[in-house]
């Protein structure tokens, strides 16, 4: 007897079809048309095949911004990953305190990005900001914006504050989700905690460490709206990330061919890291299981 299959499911889906094709297909694909042609004007385009490619990817403009954002986005989960570790390990385990300080590390991840950028824009100045001025009356030579250091540690502290919730919050996942049993052996096997967080925590934690670093990077390596704030790419292009000289060659200058493989190269960037970070993680799944 012949099976039949009802296909009328496919029509609940047709809606989320369309507008994943609205908003990220037809973009797309407009993009990889602007990145093949060239225009002289009045909307007549004509085809340059490889040749923006070319010109990007032996751009010097290209590589610095590349060289700053693989620093910045090297430094915050240098900083964001442990950070969020030790905290987690620290935080209580359970009753009431635990749910307020979940509630106190989940503050930061609420605030909108260009609101964080603004709040560290005016907390750094000299003038009416609170750490700028503290630091200026201590002496201390800080000026975010013409200062390359003062720019630089301005950023990462902003990041740091405002990211390492979410590092904090899945490491805390990862170790209520511990049997007892486990903490019960080591105490009877009289376990340092150094061994306990090798042996036992550091292993359970590793699927949630692996989310948290795939998530911190592609949302370090994408950043925008909080430099842009805060010092907009400057002193000079010290803080000119690839998103960032990515609008400018865009919107500030009009180089839509340029532009658009800058994006289509940036975008295969975040896609194959994002694919690394994938297969390391299906990989420590299989042997688990």
């Amino acid at each position: 007897m012949k099976k039949t299959v009802n296909q009328k499911a496919w029509f609940l889906v047709l809606p989320v079809l369309l507008l994943v094709g609205f908003s990220a297909v037809i973009p797309l694909m407009t993009v990889v048309n602007y990145s093949v042609q060239d225009t002289f004007g009045n909307n007549v385009f004509f085809e340059v095949g490889l040749e923006w490619f070319e010109e990007v990817l032996h751009s010097d403009r290209l590589h610095d911004a590349l060289g700053r954002q693989l620093m910045f986005t090297g430094i915050i989960m240098a900083i964001e990953i442990p950070l969020g570790i030790y905290i987690a390990l620290h935080m209580p385990k359970g009753g009431i305190w635990s749910s307020v300080c979940l509630v106190l590390i989940s503050l930061p991840l609420l605030i909108p990005w260009n609101v964080v950028g603004t709040i560290w824009q005016i907390f750094g100045r000299t003038d009416i900001g609170l750490l700028g001025h503290t630091l200026a009356s201590m002496g201390i030579d800080y000026n975010y914006t013409q200062d390359t250091f003062s720019a630089w540690i301005t950023l990462i502290v902003m990041d740091v504050w405002h990211w390492t919730s979410l590092v904090v919050l899945l490491c805390y996942a990862g170790l209520q989700s511990i049997p007892s049993a486990y903490y019960q052996a080591a105490k009877i096997d009289q376990a340092s905690k150094w061994n306990v967080f090798r042996y036992i925590q550091l292993p359970k934690m590793m699927g949630v460490l692996l989310i948290a670093s795939l998530l911190r990077f592609m949302d370090s390596f994408m950043i925008y709206t909080e430099p842009m704030v805060v010092t907009g790419g400057g002193p000079g292009n010290a803080t000119t990330f690839l998103s960032i000289d990515l609008v400018k060659m865009a919107i500030g200058q009009f180089d839509l061919g340029p532009a658009a493989a800058f994006s289509l190269i940036y975008f295969l960037v975040i896609l194959l890291m994002s694919w690394a970070f994938f297969t390391i993680m299906t990989n420590i799944d299989k042997k688990e299981a």
